[in-house]
């Protein structure tokens, strides 16, 4: 009911870009400049060993993070096609050099899970919308994509905001559980974790260590966004296709 609410005010209120608040739009062409990529491989500094190669197509700051912080605590709804596009190009990337081209499976997107106090106040998962955008850009350009909901918050967590490397991690240990395996699908497909923004790369590696530990070949992540907070220097996250995560 609350999206549906949203999505009615977004129709009847006047729009302002999310990212340098231009009128009459969600979503300027200027702004829209900072999602196009290349995608690249990014990693956290320092980086969980169990996180998988992660590819985004750009930082998490400026436009980008205000359009982020939009969709997901505020409910603008139309930041969802951008957003999930930039997803997709961060998929392509990742199916790409991870080599072996698209399986005759397809590749499934596994969205991070969100908190479920967080799903029921903002009345949708934004992380799950983004990922279900995305396998719809992919399909729609002749790239077999589909989005399996395999993971869930087994047990309360604190909200993420705000936390280092090691208590994030701590903060998720055992809180995530895998909702359902169909062996033969996993197998076949090329399965990539998918979410919007990768900071202490936390959340992904612990997405990955149970998955993996279900017999699910988890081959690689994919994210809009990377925040540049843990890199000591200042650099920005996104590295180069040779460097390591």
């Amino acid at each position: 009911m609350l999206a549906v609410l949203r999505s009615l005010l977004d129709l009847v209120l006047p729009a302002t870009c999310a990212g340098c608040g231009a009128a009459e739009t969600s979503w300027c062409l200027a702004c829209a400049r900072s999602l196009r990529g290349p995608a690249r491989r990014t990693a956290p500094d320092p980086c969980p060993p169990e996180l998988p190669p992660t590819w985004a197509v750009t930082t998490y700051a400026g436009a980008v993070r205000a359009a982020v912080v939009a969709h997901k605590e505020h409910g603008v709804l139309a930041l969802a096609s951008p957003l999930g596009a930039a997803l997709a190009l961060s998929v392509r990337a990742a199916v790409g050099a991870l080599g072996g081209g698209w399986a005759r499976g397809g590749v499934l997107l596994v969205p991070a899970p969100s908190r479920a106090a967080a799903v029921r106040d903002r009345g949708r998962d934004p992380t799950r919308d983004l990922a279900v955008r995305a396998a719809r850009s992919l399909r729609d350009a002749g790239l077999p994509a589909d989005v399996v909901p395999a993971l869930r918050m087994a047990r309360s967590v604190r909200d993420q905001a705000g936390l280092g490397g090691l208590d994030r991690a701590a903060n998720l240990a055992g809180a995530v559980r895998l909702t359902r395996v169909r062996p033969d699908r996993w197998r076949a497909a090329t399965v990539l974790l998918v979410d919007d923004v990768v900071t202490t790369g936390a959340t992904l590696a612990e997405c990955a260590v149970v998955l993996r530990s279900a017999g699910v070949p988890v081959a690689g992540a994919a994210v809009v966004a990377a925040t540049a907070r843990d890199h000591p220097s200042g650099r920005s996250g996104l590295s180069s296709e040779r460097d390591r995560d």
